[in-house]
């Protein structure tokens, strides 16, 4: 675990960083987004795609981010892979919700978070201590950092509290794999049920997001990345929400990432991998 007083910036000067560049760059993707969409390529299936903006806007980051903080490391979605030697990894998804933004549907982001070296934190072994998720068709700005709270534009955010899984709006999301699908289907024929509903709005970082502003009451989904769930993790733990992985012995993330109010997290859990009560 890494002692962030000993980083040379403190977690809400490197929150002022990530959420400056979430904006700039989500005004750029929304301008591409005007001039239309060029698929470049795809990833899991034929059905995963990266936009040419995706590329240019993770290039945007990073020119940005090197700018600001020439010696951190960088991971980034569309493949950059930068060292560093600061302690500082910033984890970047410059469109999370490609598809949506193939669609023109409002949902997509840009997330960008600064994180820290923490094997018990995630799944990835960092934990965030700055993040932003910039959602600019519906210009929606979400900060955090550490021990700081969370804020949408500004204003302090608090999660809905909901501790009735029957009275729970529930967020999820879906991969692209034949076999992914089948996996998370099972999932949500087993917690639908149990539930008032089921939101999917086609961006893990804005359903987490979503979620720490009390617009849903819980989230889970299987085969979430580092960079989908970065920043928009630390925004909800600071909104009061908590988060579990698959088991007690395995940290959020891949396999599974679970958010619920501290009250409710495990019996969501229990009900969508089909346990018994917790």
């Amino acid at each position: 675990m890494t002692d962030t007083h000993a980083l040379d910036a403190s977690p809400a000067e490197l929150a002022r960083i990530a959420a400056d560049i979430a904006v700039a760059v989500g005004t750029r993707i929304m301008e591409l987004r005007e001039l239309g969409v060029s698929v470049a390529a795809s990833k899991s299936s034929i059905t995963d795609v990266v936009t040419a903006a995706d590329r240019e806007a993770e290039q945007l980051v990073v020119t940005a981010l090197q700018g600001a903080r020439p010696h951190d490391a960088i991971l980034g979605e569309e493949g950059t892979g930068i060292a560093g030697t600061s302690g500082i990894t910033w984890v970047i998804d410059p469109i999370d919700g490609t598809v949506n933004y193939l669609y023109n549907i409002p949902m997509y982001a840009v997330s960008i978070a600064a994180t820290v070296a923490d094997t018990t934190a995630m799944a990835d072994g960092r934990r965030a201590i700055a993040g932003a998720v910039y959602c600019p068709r519906l210009a929606e700005l979400y900060e955090a950092w550490e021990s700081g709270g969370a804020r949408l534009n500004g204003a302090p955010l608090t999660i809905s509290g909901k501790s009735d899984l029957e009275t729970a709006l529930v967020g999820t999301g879906f991969g692209y794999t034949v076999e992914r699908r089948i996996e998370q289907a099972a999932m949500v024929s087993r917690i639908l049920p149990r539930i008032r509903d089921i939101r999917r709005s086609g961006s893990a970082a804005y359903d987490l997001c979503a979620y720490a502003a009390g617009r849903l009451d819980a989230f889970f989904e299987r085969g979430l990345q580092p960079w989908d769930y970065a920043a928009a993790a630390l925004i909800l733990r600071e909104s009061g929400g908590a988060l579990l992985g698959q088991d007690d012995s395995t940290p959020p993330g891949e396999p599974l990432l679970f958010a619920a109010a501290p009250s409710l997290v495990h019996e969501l859990r229990s009900v969508v991998l089909g346990l018994p009560s917790e």
